[in-house]
């Protein structure tokens, strides 16, 4: 069983640092921690995390009670609020959330598990009640079948031109103008891909056989034009022998 993803956002180093010494030593996986909105929901748009936890108070134009919102109506994460000397005002709209669960700083590790365990266990209860499928995407050899209903949909990986993060999804655009929905996190999908598939950015991936063209900002294929993240160039380039 894969051990449960938890992401820190806290713009105090320290403090983060000290989370995830106790998260780890309690078996779970730490992400890198975030330390403001921006960098949080990159995280999970990559990673996917199981649970969030987050200032309340960080610094920048839109605090932790933000983030709780864009993760609670986009996402559908469970997150624990981490609170110290908060103003009135900023934990009267962190009530109306309704947050499954509180850290009130200083704490300890007994306070940080306790919290986790009933933020889970009130999420957790409050989903539909509904059956789901054991599983959205089922992988053979050279391709992907990809639920839609009660059909598994077969999609070649070699028809596949590129594919983009959405969220919580990752959308899959074929070589006849179809797009595929599939519940994954970037990283996750992209790694079980065949060699031919290269990131050329934190949202994208794409099918190296069915480029067309590439400069320095944009990989082309048909009519799409997708954008190179700077951390992705270099390697882009050596991979089609351009460095």
């Amino acid at each position: 069983m894969s051990k449960m993803k938890i992401l820190i956002v806290e713009d105090e180093i320290v403090i983060a640092d000290n989370i995830a010494r106790i998260l780890e030593n309690l078996g779970y996986e730490v992400l890198e921690p975030a330390i403001n909105y921006s960098e949080a929901l990159e995280t999970v748009e990559e990673e996917l995390p199981d649970l969030c936890i987050l200032d309340i108070q960080l610094a920048g134009s839109k605090d932790g009670v933000d983030l709780a919102w864009k993760l609670k109506e986009d996402y559908d994460l469970p997150f624990i609020f981490l609170t110290s000397n908060a103003d009135p005002r900023t934990v009267e709209r962190a009530k109306k959330l309704k947050p499954p669960a509180y850290l009130v700083k200083p704490f300890n590790r007994d306070d940080l598990y306790t919290s986790i365990e009933m933020a889970l266990y009130n999420h957790q209860s409050a989903e539909p009640t509904t059956e789901k499928p054991d599983a959205e995407q089922i992988r053979i050899k050279d391709a992907v079948f990809v639920k839609d209903k009660d059909l598994f949909h077969k999609v070649r990986f070699a028809d596949i031109l590129f594919v983009k993060s959405d969220h919580v999804y990752v959308e899959l655009y074929t070589k006849d103008q179809k797009k595929f929905l599939v519940r994954s996190s970037m990283n996750d999908f992209v790694d079980g891909l065949p060699g031919s598939f290269f990131r050329t950015h934190r949202s994208y991936a794409v099918n190296l056989d069915h480029l067309d063209a590439i400069n320095s900002l944009n990989v082309h294929i048909g009519e799409q034009r997708i954008p190179i993240g700077k951390t992705y160039r270099e390697e882009l380039l050596k991979a089609v022998q351009l460095k």
